[in-house]
């Protein structure tokens, strides 16, 4: 059990059935009154983001959550299976529980899974992928423009926005928490 005045960010803690993370706390000691928390707090599992006031004293169940190193293997339907690395075990995973940005992750990629009381409620990638290009228009001579971009279809089939001189067969690095691209890869 955790109190409010132990609350610091990034602490993972239960609050009314949901599994909730500090964002940002603030211990505030008013003139007159009692002293509360301030406490902006994420839900870890739909990511929406609350601001609430705690008594000092509240108690609160310490959620702990498990990152287990994986690799994505592949996909069948619905499921997608990724390899625990300490065991090998396959592990099988719904659609609805993989992020948006998921669409960068090709297969044999590393990932984390996040679980709490052994359900995985999401998949953490690298932040940052390096994929070939498979489609893209080519450049328009002389269209020198500062920030012109054109769209361009990855090899994992995700679609993002490149520089005009990016050509089909180029390898790319993308921000996967932005899905913008980074730069250019030798």
């Amino acid at each position: 059990m955790i109190t409010a005045s132990d609350f610091r960010n990034g602490k993972t803690f239960e609050y009314e059935g949901k599994l909730m993370q500090v964002v940002e706390f603030q211990h505030v000691k008013p003139g007159k009154g009692a002293a509360f928390v301030r406490t902006k707090m994420k839900n870890i599992v739909t990511g929406a983001v609350t601001e609430t006031s705690f008594n000092p004293t509240a108690k609160f169940e310490e959620a702990f959550v498990e990152r287990t190193d994986v690799e994505y293997s592949y996909n069948d339907g619905d499921l997608y299976y990724f390899m625990d690395l300490e065991s090998y075990d396959m592990i099988p995973i719904a659609h609805e529980t993989l992020p948006e940005n998921f669409k960068f992750v090709k297969e044999n990629d590393p990932c984390k899974l996040m679980a709490y009381k052994g359900k995985v409620f999401s998949v953490e990638i690298p932040n940052f992928v390096e994929l070939e290009v498979t489609e893209t228009e080519p450049g328009v001579r002389g269209d020198t423009a500062t920030n012109v971009t054109k769209p361009a279809t990855v090899e994992t089939g995700a679609e993002i926005k490149v520089p005009l001189f990016i050509n089909e067969g180029d390898r790319i690095q993308i921000d996967t928490r932005t899905g913008e691209y980074m730069a250019r890869c030798k």
